[in-house]
């Protein structure tokens, strides 16, 4: 019995997919696939994979094609499978000619023309065709731009800014450029918002009204009141409302979620998370804690959740007393507790780190683009580190995301609206302790 082995992701199934396992299949008289695992493709550069695993493997199988489908997840793994399963032929599409070369030592290599005219990419980029603008005066507009282009579902087309002049290297490259938030509005489907979080609510609100998907940078607003105002509004006219907060989509960051709720550390009793940066000392606009704030509120919040007992501030302010240099927050939950530290006029190691009975989490700085974290233990030999490569520094997995929320309608799969208003919460109640020191003073 001849054996036959091909390898592919099999996003959006289509014919062509299915001429070349036609055409796999016989090359022998047995064919094993191989379907890319979700990790495995990210650290490939594939982003915008719309189907889940279980989904692509399912389309396989359905084909009737494959005598047996496994699941590829990692580099050199094909070599495994060809010692493992016997294959005497390798075979994968002409447009691979020559990479894979080095598996004529294990068994013989096969390269099949593809099917002209059809590919995943074209029906994603037909099918996901997302218009978004821009709103905001930060210099990260620019970075998001140009991470935009990696993703096919989304195409960034134009910009609002407050006034004429600001991003103006961006202005030969967008369809729009203007002052004007109702002409940016009209041109595309969705908005990424990037201004001052005092401005988020009545900028989502607007552009919800108008029957816009919204993505917004954290926080989406300034108290819990007018987070539930945005979520109804979104509902009611059929449009998608999601947090911006580009740690929530990072690989590295979502598998230490999943090590911590299996209870590889044990039962978690302390978050300690830092964000400092001395560079944005210089946007005299934007505090410490609008800042960095729900940068170290996100992983406190999935991991020990919302319902804390109690919450302490520490702050020092600017000499004007318009901004926090530095703020420090102590939460107090049942049987754990929570430490923040935010600064853009003292520096600290940006580190985050995860405290439980059995062990502990340190993840190193900058953690909040992390491709790399550590389980260490009481024994250093039973220390595990864990590496995922990272794209943009999850700029295109959150656009992947929201382009994914739209179609499927499930926004808060990443970040809870429970989440999302808890952190809108904690930075009304830091309004209110500025209110308060001030008229100490």
């Amino acid at each position: 019995m001849i054996k036959v082995i091909t390898y592919g992701t099999y996003d959006l199934l289509h014919h062509g997919h299915i001429r070349l396992l036609e055409r796999a299949k016989a090359l022998g008289d047995y064919l094993i696939v191989g379907v890319t695992a979700d990790d495995f493709d990210k650290t490939r550069g594939k982003i915008n994979v719309q189907q889940s695993l279980e989904e692509r493997i399912a389309a396989v199988q359905a084909t009737g094609i494959a005598d047996r489908v496994i699941v590829e997840e990692y580099e050199g793994q094909k070599i495994d499978d060809v010692r493992k399963y016997g294959v005497d032929i390798f075979t994968v599409g002409s447009d691979w000619i020559g990479y894979f070369d080095y598996l004529n030592e294990y068994c013989k290599v096969v390269y099949l023309p593809r099917t002209e005219g059809v590919s995943s990419s074209e029906i994603r980029a037909e099918r996901s065709s997302l218009k978004l603008g821009m709103v905001g005066y930060s210099p990260f507009l620019e970075k998001f731009y140009n991470e935009s282009k990696y993703v096919n579902a989304v195409d960034v087309i134009g910009i609002c800014v407050p006034y004429d002049g600001v991003l103006h290297d961006l202005k030969d490259d967008l369809i729009v450029y203007n002052t004007d938030y109702d002409k940016l509005l009209d041109a595309v489907d969705a908005v990424y918002i990037h201004s001052h979080p005092k401005q988020h609510f009545e900028q989502c609100k607007y552009a919800l009204e108008k029957g816009k998907h919204v993505l917004c940078e954290s926080p989406l607003a300034m108290s819990k009141l007018e987070c539930e105002k945005l979520f109804e509004l979104a509902r009611i006219n059929g449009v998608t409302v999601m947090e911006a907060n580009r740690t929530a989509y990072i690989t590295a960051y979502e598998r230490m979620l999943l090590l911590l709720k299996s209870g590889k550390i044990g039962k978690v009793v302390s978050v300690d998370a830092t964000c400092t940066s001395l560079s944005l000392s210089t946007n005299t606009n934007w505090g410490s804690l609008e800042s960095w704030g729900p940068t170290t509120m996100l992983p406190v919040f999935q991991i020990l959740g919302t319902e804390y007992q109690d919450l302490r501030i520490f702050s020092m302010m600017s000499d004007d007393d318009k901004q926090d240099l530095f703020t420090k927050i102590d939460l107090t939950f049942s049987s754990a507790t929570a430490s923040i530290k935010v600064g853009t006029g003292v520096k600290s190691e940006g580190e985050l780190i995860i405290s439980g009975t059995k062990g502990y989490v340190f993840v190193p700085a900058p953690w909040w683009k992390t491709d790399y974290f550590e389980l260490r233990y009481e024994n250093p030999s039973d220390n595990k580190r864990f590496f995922y490569q990272v794209n943009g520094e999850g700029i295109r997995y959150e656009l992947v995301a929201l382009a994914n929320a739209i179609r499927e309608g499930n926004a808060d799969f990443y970040i809870s609206r429970e989440i999302t208003a808890s952190i809108a919460g904690v930075m009304n109640e830091f309004e209110t302790f500025k209110d308060r020191k001030r008229e100490l003073l």
